[in-house]
């Protein structure tokens, strides 16, 4: 019996709407198959939105979120459009909070074709994946934090009950990474535990965590020292979980070592709810033009087919979702048709629709 799953679809702002149609053209050709069907449901949100209506996530697509068995979110917020406090329009952010998406999903891989600044050992190979809890952190106190004429402040908030289920996640991750072959099972919390008592706190929790899982290995690392590793070494990591703001700066750092935003896909995972959506940014300065790479856009719905796949226990849905990674990989790979920041001259459209000419014939 073929199962049908409704996907929330958020377009966003600038480049949003144009990475986002060849996506969902993309999407509706995979499921023709009749394994499964997806149906799609547009949700009004973002900054052109709030300068139009004053609302940046309105309750009615908050509804279809909560009622959908997936978000798929493209890129958000514009630079001249901010509330009255100066800070951007994120409703990504509210989703991830209201929904409790705790675990921020960043994989990063280097594949041939990717314009990566670094120089590769030839017997070394980039592939792991930051996980950055999403709804806590340094961010807790978004558009609330305390602003004088002489001193601001934001409150850092840890909890026991989000981190142990980050951290479960974490290692389950690892687990299903090793199982697949894409991993050594090794989790390392990343933290600034040597100055704060806050992420002495969480590495605490970590290390509780840790012990339950004797199978997986797990270490620590200063997100300073991090930085510095991910640009020396960072074939030698597999699952890394941090806190918010760290997993946000990192993450850019990740994509840089992929060779920029346009590539690096993501995924905010919660316990009933999951938003899938690019990296980057919305660009507007090249709306329009036909020249945003809809790259990442098309991996962050690879992840949510293979998401929806696990929780469902629908093979289809994982095998779709290699199928469409790998016809990714092939398109960069093959140097042939490629937007203008990945050194091509094509536009958005061709570039997604070389990526479904490498899925037809399957």
């Amino acid at each position: 019996m073929t199962q049908e799953f409704t996907i929330a679809v958020f377009e966003g702002d600038g480049i949003g709407p144009e990475i986002m149609q060849p996506t969902l053209e993309i999407l509706r050709t995979l499921c023709r198959h009749g394994d499964y069907q997806l149906r799609f449901q547009t949700c009004a949100a973002g900054a052109a939105h709030y300068a139009q209506s004053g609302e940046a996530l309105p309750a009615a697509s908050l509804k279809t979120a909560r009622a959908a068995d997936a978000i798929l979110l493209s890129a958000m917020g514009l630079p001249d459009v901010r509330y009255p406090d100066g800070t951007e329009i994120s409703p990504q952010i509210e989703l991830r909070k209201v929904l409790h998406l705790f675990a921020g999903v960043r994989p990063v891989r280097i594949f041939p074709g990717l314009q990566t600044p670094l120089a590769l050992p030839k017997d070394r190979s980039v592939d792991f994946v930051l996980i950055r809890e999403s709804t806590e952190g340094l961010f807790h106190t978004q558009g609330c934090g305390e602003v004088t004429q002489t001193e601001a402040r934001e409150t850092l908030l840890i909890t026991k009950e989000v981190s142990e289920k980050l951290f479960a996640f974490a290692f389950d991750l690892a687990r299903s990474r090793k199982a697949a072959g894409r991993g050594t099972g090794r989790v390392t919390c990343v933290d600034k535990a040597n100055v704060f008592r806050a992420f002495a706190f969480f590495r605490a929790l970590f290390d509780a965590e840790a012990r339950k899982h004797p199978d997986l290995s797990a270490d620590h690392a200063y997100v300073d020292a991090t930085a510095l590793w991910f640009v020396l070494k960072p074939w030698d990591f597999d699952v890394l979980v941090t806190e918010n703001m760290f997993g946000d700066i990192l993450s850019d750092l990740g994509a840089g070592l992929m060779g920029g935003l346009g590539v690096a896909p993501s995924a905010d995972i919660g316990e009933a709810h999951a938003v899938f959506q690019p990296c980057h940014g919305s660009a507007p300065d090249i709306a329009g033009q036909g020249r945003a790479n809809p790259m990442a856009m098309i991996l962050s719905a690879a992840m949510m087919l293979d998401w929806l796949g696990r929780r469902h226990a629908i093979p289809a849905l994982g095998q779709d979702a290699a199928r469409l990674q790998l016809a990714v990989e092939d398109v960069i790979g093959k140097g042939q048709m490629l937007t203008p920041d990945m050194g091509g001259n094509a536009t958005t459209r061709q570039t997604a629709q070389a990526v479904l000419d490498h899925l037809r014939p399957a």
